[in-house]
């Protein structure tokens, strides 16, 4: 009895082994989605008031949290039943990944310069307000979504093979530290510029000075959040194009590992941004016909 007792706590540990060497092997597959995840919910998190700041960011992360609830069961099923169809989800959303990392690269050299409305500023009402929270908020969720589904299956394509138990353990534990760890980082950051004026309050001028610089800096790690996701973007769908097409895993072979798969995914993304921006015009074309209509 003793000695079943020990070896089912021999298996546990091992078992726990394998889950944390995993983990670690997919949240470093992962990391690039939540650096794009954290700068995208960063920017959405932030421009409201500061007394709706973190119940804002609490209805989106309940949100998120609902959103993995709802991708998980899918992406197990998939996996248990048909695991080549994740191959082909990986592909395609790596072609996703560097087609936005290339408009993005796009959009800062060619930024969009369509006319603003000019609004009369009005004071919002309470239930306004609200309202346009609730916009936000659904918005956020949405973009939450999506890049939900990028996480859990890039998380399950560094598992696929593995024990369905060791996939279960690993991608829930991603799925929980997208959500967990990218909305607490978002909250440090949407709260900076506040605890700069608390700061500011102070008599010390070296911590006025602190407080200042926090207030300022703010708009700047936002960007800069925004520029490391987008080279992460298309190393990570650079990676996903090298592991997973055959055809592509035996070019560059010479080349180091990173600088190969940040230009595959810089060609992938090309290739993505050249096909669908004429698509995306085409597209609107006629939707601003059907509308004069």
């Amino acid at each position: 009895m003793a000695s079943g007792f020990f070896a089912l706590l021999d298996d546990i540990a091992a078992l726990m082994d394998d889950v944390a060497v995993l983990s670690k092997i997919a949240t470093k597959k992962t990391a690039g989605i939540l650096g794009d995840d954290l700068a995208v919910n960063a920017e959405k998190a932030s421009g409201f008031v500061s007394s709706r700041e973190i119940p804002v960011l609490w209805a989106i992360t309940k949100g998120s949290l609902l959103n993995k609830l709802i991708i998980l069961p899918f992406a197990f099923l998939l996996s248990a039943f048909v695991p080549a169809v994740i191959s082909i989800i990986l592909i395609l959303g790596a072609v996703y990944l560097a087609y936005e990392g290339i408009e993005k690269i796009y959009e800062y050299f060619f930024p969009h310069h369509d006319t603003e409305k000019v609004i009369e500023t009005v004071a919002l009402s309470e239930a306004d307000i609200l309202l346009v929270e609730k916009d936000k908020i659904k918005s956020a969720i949405v973009t939450d979504f999506i890049l939900s589904i990028e996480i859990v299956i890039i998380a399950l394509g560094t598992v696929e093979g593995e024990l369905i138990l060791n996939q279960i353990l690993v991608v829930s534990f991603i799925a929980i530290l997208a959500t967990v760890g990218v909305y607490g980082v978002v909250a440090l950051i949407v709260r900076m510029d506040d605890f700069g004026r608390v700061l500011k309050r102070t008599k010390s001028k070296i911590v006025q000075a602190t407080g200042d610089l926090l207030i300022k800096a703010l708009p700047k790690v936002i960007k800069l959040l925004a520029f490391v996701g987008t080279i992460a973007l298309l190393l990570v769908a650079g990676g996903i194009f090298s592991h997973k097409i055959d055809a592509v895993h035996h070019m560059l072979t010479s080349w180091p590992d990173m600088l190969k798969e940040f230009v595959l995914g810089i060609v992938g993304g090309l290739l993505a941004f050249a096909i669908v921006t004429p698509l995306k015009k085409l597209f609107k074309k006629k939707s601003d016909h059907a509308s004069a209509k």
